[in-house]
């Protein structure tokens, strides 16, 4: 407790100093935990708009189906697994009949996968209930995203040409009504893609009871007994997503610790100067009785209360601010698309308690092993000539 009190009491009366030391420390912290929570918010928030709008609780899918070659998609689909079908039936499972189409918007040629789905389904997070009722003409009801009506110009209200392939080769053709664009961070369900009614589709291209796969409830378990369908978990959707942001964090670690090392190296320099200038003050501490090894612990101390005050005056301005901050979150610059992630045009970080207890506690040890390096010299001090100034 004296060595404690005599450091804090040295610490203090280093005036100016010290409290340069302990601001810059308190930035470390501020900033290691404000780049820390704004990337665990995005992980978040895009693992939350995949989970609403596509992933659901996982997917069964066709054995032939592939989502990254649409050259599959003839040949992916069929009749829904028996174990499936309770499932179905009580709005547990959503299925999805997808197949290669091409839409003709004022005379334009785009490729697009037409996907049905129920207009009824709770499942996914997608406003199919538009797709419900029908029309005065024989035009099919169409939703598309934001990103495909800013491709092709479309917008509510507008008819263009659908063409598709159905079961037996054929090519055939309607007209196509748009009957809501719906905005989704989540890039795959718009781009490239349009959505219309599962049975309508299934009369369409003649498959009558088939799907491409179905979308499980989040809540809901997945059935044994659904081959040769293959179920994709969550994790499995959800794990591209955690590399990428795993990748993200180490880069953004590259900015903090270069600022954690400048604070660190102020915290070193001072060691050195106060070991230097208090030569004569070890001395007589080792002459009235302490050893080498409470002189060093001295030092060590009052290097290690940096950091602690630099954790209170963090805590000080800390808390309001990256209060605010989650709060309020942070814009994303006007037209720019998500990044590639699956999140909004405003991060909002998440701060956990793990996080916050987790840098301190880096903070600390890093202080306090900066602390110790300098005073490595006080061990082959001689009492004597510390008294007349010298370090030997």
């Amino acid at each position: 407790m004296m060595l404690l009190k005599l450091a804090l009491k040295n610490l203090l009366g280093a005036g100016l100093r010290t409290w340069l030391n302990v601001f810059v420390l308190s930035l470390a912290f501020v900033l290691i935990i404000a780049t820390q929570g704004l990337i665990q918010g995005m992980n978040r928030q895009a693992e939350q708009a995949m989970i609403a709008t596509e992933v659901g609780g996982g997917h069964f899918q066709h054995p032939a189906y592939d989502p990254y070659d649409p050259l599959t998609l003839p040949d992916a689909h069929g009749p829904i697994p028996d174990a499936l079908a309770p499932f179905v039936a009580a709005g547990q499972a959503a299925p999805v009949l997808a197949t290669q189409g091409t839409i003709y918007p004022e005379g334009r040629l785009y490729t697009i996968v037409i996907k049905g789905i129920d207009p009824g389904q709770k499942i996914l997070n997608l406003p199919t209930s538009f797709l419900a009722g029908p029309l005065k003409s024989d035009a099919v009801r169409v939703l598309i995203g934001t990103r495909l009506a800013k491709t092709t110009g479309l917008k509510q209200g507008d008819e263009f040409t659908l063409q598709w392939r159905d079961a037996h080769g054929t090519f055939d053709a309607l007209d196509a009504i748009v009957v809501e664009v719906f905005s989704t961070t989540v890039q795959t369900v718009d781009v490239g893609t349009i959505w219309v009614p599962l049975e309508r589709l299934r009369q369409m291209t003649g498959l009558s009871g088939q799907a491409t796969y179905a979308v499980l409830a989040k809540d809901a378990p997945a059935p044994a007994g659904a081959a040769p369908w293959v179920f994709r978990s969550r994790e499995d959707f959800l794990s591209d997503l955690r590399a990428l942001v795993k990748t993200k964090t180490v880069g953004s670690s590259i900015v903090y610790v270069i600022f954690l090392a400048l604070a660190m190296l102020a915290i070193f320099d001072t060691q050195v100067l106060s070991i230097f200038r208090r030569r004569r003050e070890m001395g007589t501490l080792m002459a009235l009785g302490f050893t080498r090894g409470r002189v060093i612990a001295l030092f060590t101390v009052e290097g290690l209360l940096n950091g602690v005050l630099g954790a209170l005056l963090a805590a000080v301005y800390g808390i309001p601010l990256l209060s605010w901050f989650a709060r309020t979150g942070w814009a994303m610059p006007a037209g720019v698309d998500s990044y590639g992630f699956a999140i909004g045009q405003r991060l909002f970080p998440a701060f956990s308690a793990g996080l916050v207890a987790g840098t301190t506690l880096l903070v600390l040890v890093v202080t306090a092993i900066v602390a110790f390096l300098p005073t490595r010299r006080i061990a082959e001090l001689k009492p004597t000539d510390a008294l007349r100034g010298r370090l030997s």
